[in-house]
């Protein structure tokens, strides 16, 4: 149809929101599926009339400041917007949505892998088995840090913080957490609030990052904060790797203090820290905790959704500005 919006969809989005978006949009994919540059955003912006950019892409004032007048939203494939200047969005009259909801399940569940994961000593178990190198055992063999009846401290309490809460109660885990304001009692389900950071890392046994990223919360855990922990914690981040002091988290790693650390998000990305990885008490994956094909076809459906309603004259449901 000639009136179809024309949308461009810079990385390989599921099957299904790539058939739903065909049907109803003049879609410009990259099926080269690699990062979309400043240059790419910028020329794409004179050709059509929105976007779903991943976080691989980004919005720095300085790109903003030269899109066309053409590009009229941008309709993030993620719930996190860091890598979004949306106050120079917002004075450019483009509107920005995301997706929050659908991906906290399936987050959620790789917070839980890496926490059992680096409490359990999963990288060594899976390297000595894998390389035949399992000949012996004794009671001292691979003693791990329990997590049933343990205290889990839960920095930001959103949508992803409590399923994560959900599911560390069937393990019996006593739940602790930070948040910008306190949860309804139907919402707490019986876990402790603190309404400072510092008394919530004093009794995380376990502590489990799940706040954004934003100017307030960078190297939000640095090494006066790692140090409040109890000795011999360990620490999960399915956030951002902005949250995280990284340097003094080796640091704590290498002192004993921290006993391990699970993480699916890192400060350079994709990539890692190199530095990490001698250290088979720190669990990675590569960021990877919305990675199901329930949950990508809901994140595309839901990114489609915010355009058909921007596009129809509405609101849409997930606007940020």
């Amino acid at each position: 149809m000639p009136d179809k919006k024309v949308i461009w969809i810079p990385r390989r989005l599921s099957d299904a929101t790539l058939e739903r978006a065909r049907r109803d949009y003049e879609v410009i994919v990259n099926e080269a599926d690699t990062p979309g540059t400043a240059e790419d955003i910028i020329a794409m912006s004179q050709r059509v009339d929105g976007m779903i950019p991943c976080h691989s892409e980004h919005f720095s004032a300085d790109v903003v400041a030269q899109l066309d007048p053409r590009l009229r939203i941008v309709a993030n494939h993620s719930v996190g917007v860091d890598h979004c200047d949306l106050a120079a969005l917002k004075a450019a009259g483009i509107v920005v949505t995301n997706t929050p909801d659908v991906l906290s399940d399936a987050t959620a569940e790789i917070a839980m892998l890496l926490m059992l994961g680096a409490a359990r000593h999963a990288i060594m178990g899976d390297r000595i088995v894998r390389q035949g190198q399992w000949d012996s055992w004794s009671p001292s063999f691979m003693v791990g840090k329990q997590m049933t009846g343990a205290r889990l401290g839960i920095l930001g309490m959103g949508r992803v913080g409590r399923a994560f809460a959900a599911k560390a109660r069937g393990f019996d885990m006593e739940i602790h957490y930070h948040n910008r304001s306190r949860l309804s009692p139907e919402d707490e389900h019986g876990a402790i609030f603190h309404a400072d950071v510092e008394s919530l890392l004093d009794v995380s046994d376990f502590l489990s990052l799940h706040c954004p990223a934003t100017p307030d919360t960078i190297n939000l855990l640095n090494a006066d904060r790692i140090a409040r922990l109890p000795a011999g914690a360990v620490v999960v981040n399915t956030a951002r790797g902005a949250l995280i002091d990284e340097h003094a988290l080796l640091s704590a790693i290498k002192s004993g203090h921290i006993a391990g650390a699970g993480l699916d998000c890192f400060k350079v990305e994709p990539g890692g820290n190199a530095a990490f990885a001698a250290h088979e008490n720190i669990f990675m994956l590569p960021h990877i905790g919305s990675a199901t094909r329930a949950t990508r076809d809901a994140m595309g459906f839901r990114a489609l959704g915010n355009l058909d309603a921007f596009f129809a004259g509405q609101e849409p449901g997930d606007r940020l500005v």
